[in-house]
């Protein structure tokens, strides 16, 4: 028997054939359309909605309480060297989120050269604001106001660049979402008698849901959401626990452990209902409780109590002596060992932690910025 090898037949070469050039045209396609998409596709915009942990400096320019302000000394001094307005000793997560997406700082919106930047986005967040427009009523810009003001920029980004460019920006941005908190902690700060029942929770959630679909109905298509830290964990609660002086306060853990599986179902109804919705929701509450408990894991030495302020755990939230609370209070020397930096609010470190976390980890964040 001869050794050689069969020559191949005609409709095995013919085969073979359109194989490769099938493979050859497809490789093509794909390298043409990651061209195209790096020639044609500029960065994802990202429009900024929420509360103090997300307020770069709003509330500055509103006519509000110092208990929801942040303008003053020793907030911003570890990075910025002066206060810009934001409830830290820096950056927060929005910031480095910014910084992830190779975008500018954002502004605030309402700072009077915001519109320079709008092509990168906008930050509309106001430290003490809810989802409920009556949660501290009267001193923060409530969600349906920043929806307002988002819809603004909407008509300034249509006015310079037309329909189709600016509804490209917008469909192709990002929208960043922290709210929640301050609808759950204004019960105990104003000692409200309200009982707090599943359909509280409900409210709150749903009025979020109207305005992420308002969004979507302008042509958003990509959201990112931290779902509530737990609060009961938090100095300025922590401090009102009686029964046990170094527990959490379980009634407030309780409720952001409520809202958060509320939070959880309603966004996979949204994926189902709403056509090309996208979302990421970063695990905010676990990420924390992990750097309370175990702080020396993330290289941090103090969990529980606030770097800046005064009382048990620096509960009092007098960072800075300007709030009505009282002009006492103590600062620690190293905020980068501390979780908290004063009575509600993480250090610049604990954020940096976390938006990287948010970035890279399974929340896929960084997915929604890709082209």
């Amino acid at each position: 028997k001869s050794s050689m090898a069969k020559p191949l037949g005609t409709s095995n070469f013919t085969l073979v054939l359109i194989i490769f050039l099938y493979l050859l045209t497809y490789c093509f396609h794909i390298h043409i359309v990651e061209c195209q998409c790096q020639k044609t596709k500029r960065k994802a915009s990202l429009f900024i909605f929420g509360d103090s942990f997300f307020d770069v400096g709003n509330n500055n320019y509103i006519n509000t309480t110092t208990l929801d302000q942040a303008n003053f000394n020793p907030y911003g001094e570890t990075y910025f060297k002066f206060p810009t307005g934001r409830f830290s000793d820096g950056r927060l997560i929005s910031d480095f989120i910014a910084e992830y997406a190779k975008l500018p700082l954002l502004p605030p919106f309402l700072h009077p050269a915001s519109q320079h930047s709008y092509y990168n986005g906008a930050n509309f967040a106001s430290a003490g604001a809810g989802a409920l427009v009556t949660t501290f009523q009267g001193s923060v810009i409530d969600m349906e106001t920043q929806l307002k003001n988002f819809k603004k920029v909407k008509s300034w980004l249509r006015n310079k660049l037309g329909k189709g460019k600016s509804q490209n920006i917008l469909s192709n941005a990002v929208y960043l979402f922290s709210i929640g908190s301050n609808d759950y902690l204004s019960l105990f700060v104003t000692n409200s008698s309200i009982s707090i029942s599943p359909q509280y929770q409900q409210m709150v959630v749903g009025n979020l849901t109207t305005i992420v679909q308002e969004i979507y109905k302008i042509g958003g298509r990509k959201f990112g959401f931290l779902n509530l830290g737990d609060l009961g964990c938090l100095p300025g609660l922590r401090m009102l626990n009686s029964s046990n002086k170094n527990g959490c306060l379980e009634k407030a853990s309780n409720m952001a452990k409520l809202h958060n599986a509320e939070l959880y179902n309603t966004l996979l109804k949204l994926e189902k209902q709403l056509e090309g919705f996208k979302y990421s929701l970063y695990d905010f509450n676990s990420s924390l409780r992990e750097r309370i408990d175990h702080p020396s894991k993330y290289g941090l030495k103090e969990g529980k109590i606030a770097c800046c302020g005064i009382g048990r755990f620096r509960g009092i939230h007098s960072c800075g002596g300007k709030r009505p609370v009282g002009h006492k209070f103590e600062l620690c020397q190293n905020p980068n060992m501390h979780v908290f930096w004063d009575s509600y609010h993480l250090t610049e470190t604990s954020y940096h932690q976390m938006a990287a976390e948010m970035w890279n980890g399974p929340s896929t964040f960084k997915s929604l910025f890709q082209c």
